[in-house]
């Protein structure tokens, strides 16, 4: 059994090039989902921007239980997103490296950021899969399967058999979403909460609530770096790729900080767009 209580955050490795696109899509040679090791136990998957320009960020964090798969992309087919397949084989290399009794036990909970598209869409992948349990993705399935209390004021957690995760209500963006924050790596897993890029908000009153409680969470709380679910900057301020881009190559890094946070905060009580890292738009 792994000890994942530690006295302060474990370290992880960002030092990652991600795979931004190709000029020419179709000729594109690299694989549709690039797997990153930020920790031993934590994996940052990116969908190939290739197979849908959205190229979300999705999350594989193993407990001794069980595992949480965080969002499950943009594209159904797995023949083009082999999500599935490539989920069950990072699983089963982290098995093999930790034998134990009960090893076809081992449970895989899907969950998402948030209810849109083009973090749900693989879900049916996993529908025929043993000892898996997905989460739906409306708000009424979150509150329910999490046990929230007073959404969404309230925060939840989630144990994934020894590694604990702080749930956070996020509503703003988008009506069901959460924010994850991993005890074991200080990592706070924003959606489309906060990522390098447009923000979307369809209520901005509940948003601002939200932000307000994320930072009253990080003032209180260890966290390490800020992981949205998309990279839309370029690295020139306040200049964003238009939506629909499929190759970026002058990305910057995934990882924001609880600064950034702030910053947000600053921006939504002047009204404002543009914040540098970010770009905020108010939906109708």
């Amino acid at each position: 059994m792994i000890d994942f209580r530690t006295d302060a955050p474990v370290a992880g490795r960002l030092d990652v090039r991600w795979h931004a696109g190709h000029p020419s899509p179709a000729d594109d040679p690299a694989p549709a989902i690039q797997v990153h090791a930020y920790s031993e136990h934590t994996l940052i998957l990116r969908q190939n921007k290739s197979v849908h320009f959205e190229a979300p960020f999705l999350f594989l964090l193993f407990g001794n239980d069980r595992a949480l798969l965080l969002d499950s992309g943009a594209t159904a087919d797995p023949a083009a997103m082999p999500l599935r397949a490539t989920v069950d084989a990072l699983i089963d290399a982290w098995l093999r490296l930790r034998p134990r009794e009960g090893r076809e036990e081992y449970g895989l909970i899907v969950a998402h950021t948030h209810a849109h598209g083009d973090h749900t869409a693989g879900d049916g992948q996993f529908a025929d899969r043993p000892h898996t349990e997905t989460v739906g993705p409306s708000r009424a399935e979150v509150i329910s399967y999490f046990g929230f209390e007073q959404w969404p004021l309230r925060p939840a957690e989630l144990d994934l058999g020894g590694r604990v995760l702080d749930l956070l209500p996020g509503p703003g963006h988008e009506e069901s979403a959460v924010v994850f924050h991993d005890r074991h790596t200080g990592l706070l897993l924003t959606g489309d909460s906060l990522y390098p890029g447009r923000l979307y908000i369809s209520d901005l009153a509940a948003f601002t609530a939200t932000v307000d409680r994320l930072l009253a969470f990080c003032d209180t709380t260890p966290v390490t770096h800020v992981l949205g679910c998309h990279i839309e900057m370029t690295r020139t301020p306040d200049q964003d790729y238009p939506r629909g881009t499929a190759h970026q190559p002058d990305e910057p890094p995934l990882e924001l900080t609880p600064g950034h946070l702030r910053r947000l905060r600053e921006a939504l009580a002047a009204g404002r767009g543009p914040s540098g890292d970010f770009i905020v738009v108010y939906e109708d």
